[in-house]
């Protein structure tokens, strides 16, 4: 199958076919506001082991699950007034709640990986949220990509890290967010950690919630989590004013560079340009990629957060 009969049309027609691939327990990616998602049903242990099994996951990582409204999402979770308040206000939107796991939820094992919680997010993307509603089922659905690989923002990111096992692709464009969600846990004793950060900043929550506790031990509570991730296959050095001799360089602001995340030094054109820009370095014939200093405030946490895993050795 070629590359363009991989591709669904955004329109009632595509988003059909995809809700009868998924319905049968197949895999397609589709668009959120943040990046690509490798969606299956949530409901099924082997749809979701497919997951695993494209990604190349490991199994101890728990999945974000997608939902139509808050409606699905409180059969699957217990949800308690901070909860409500924070989907309320933010969904359908770039917030993933993990919260307890609702007994006897509709959920494969798998999606939690062994966890008593559930990671929930309600995306804001049309063609995500016509698809969830289509399908009337959630969807688990880490990032469109080989694991610890670079997060898919185009469909031909998808495409090109899945090679020809890439599943098809239901076209949305660019996604607009460009990072993946932000992660809060909301714990019984009332007490919540930032588990990601993302494009909904710490501060905001904080004043809805308080301030946020440290994270507890070494647990794997969430996606994005592994020391290593969103890795573009070559060396990457931080914090530079200039690239060193043959680098690739992701600029930032008044730093130039083959890319420039946001002359303005907008964090979040920034945030929306950076997997376009570690795809574009990594397919270059330069060994390693230099990245401009990007200030850590506001969206520029969430930013920094992925570089230092792309940089981890």
């Amino acid at each position: 199958m070629s590359d363009k009969q991989r591709l669904l049309p955004s329109d009632a027609t595509g988003i059909a076919a995809a809700a009868a691939i998924l319905r049968e327990g197949g895999l397609v990616a589709i668009p959120t506001e943040t990046v690509y998602g490798l969606a299956a049903r949530a409901d099924r242990a082997e749809a979701v082991a497919n997951i695993y099994r494209t990604k190349g996951r490991p199994d101890f990582n728990p999945l974000i699950v997608h939902v139509a409204s808050l409606e699905m999402a409180r059969q699957l979770a217990v949800f308690d007034p901070r909860a409500e308040q924070l989907a309320v206000r933010y969904w359908p939107g770039p917030l993933t709640l993990v919260l307890p796991l609702r007994e006897g939820a509709p959920i494969a094992a798998a999606v939690t990986a062994g966890l008593p919680t559930i990671a929930l997010r309600q995306p804001g993307h049309p063609v995500a949220a016509a698809l969830l509603a289509e399908l009337n089922l959630p969807l688990a659905a880490p990032s469109a990509n080989r694991s610890y690989g670079v997060s898919p923002t185009r469909p031909e990111h998808v495409l090109a890290s899945f090679g020809e096992a890439a599943p098809p692709v239901l076209d949305g464009g660019a996604c607009e967010a460009g990072l993946e969600s932000t992660i809060v846990a909301l714990r019984p004793d009332g007490s919540w950690a930032l588990l990601r950060p993302g494009p909904i900043a710490q501060e905001e929550l904080t004043e809805h919630l308080g301030p946020p506790e440290k994270l507890r031990g070494t647990t794997i509570e969430a996606p994005g989590q592994l020391e290593k991730h969103y890795s573009p296959g070559k060396p990457v050095r931080l914090h530079r004013a200039q690239p060193e001799d043959g680098d690739f360089m992701i600029g930032f602001g008044e730093v130039g560079g083959d890319v420039n995340l946001s002359p303005t030094g907008d964090l979040a054109e920034a945030a929306s340009q950076l997997y376009a820009a570690l795809h574009a370095a990594a397919q270059s014939d330069c060994p390693a990629i230099s990245v401009a200093p990007v200030p850590q405030e506001g969206m520029g946490r969430a930013i920094n957060d992925r570089l230092r895993r792309a940089a981890a050795s």
